[in-house]
């Protein structure tokens, strides 16, 4: 089972047996960033090639979905939590 959220125009899913480490996938327009929901509550592009899909996806869209991450971290960590307890 998919658990998503939605905060505005950014949609996030964290997935099911997902790897580590915590992060989500999140989606704007045609654009899927991988954000890595730090333990010292920040958040980051994750450190991986296919972090940003496609590859020549809007800065602006990147940009907005990491703040979007930022500004609702702890929800976020509480979806990627429920789905790997």
């Amino acid at each position: 089972m998919v658990t998503s959220r939605r905060f505005g125009s950014a949609f996030f899913v964290a997935y099911p047996q997902d790897h580590t480490p915590r992060h989500v996938h999140g989606f704007i327009a045609n654009a899927e960033v991988i954000v890595d929901l730090r333990h010292d509550g920040t958040v980051s592009l994750a450190n991986r090639r296919d972090a940003v899909r496609p590859a020549n996806a809007k800065r602006s869209d990147i940009r907005r979905i990491v703040k979007a991450a930022a500004d609702h971290f702890d929800e976020l960590v509480e979806l990627w939590e429920r789905m790997h307890a």
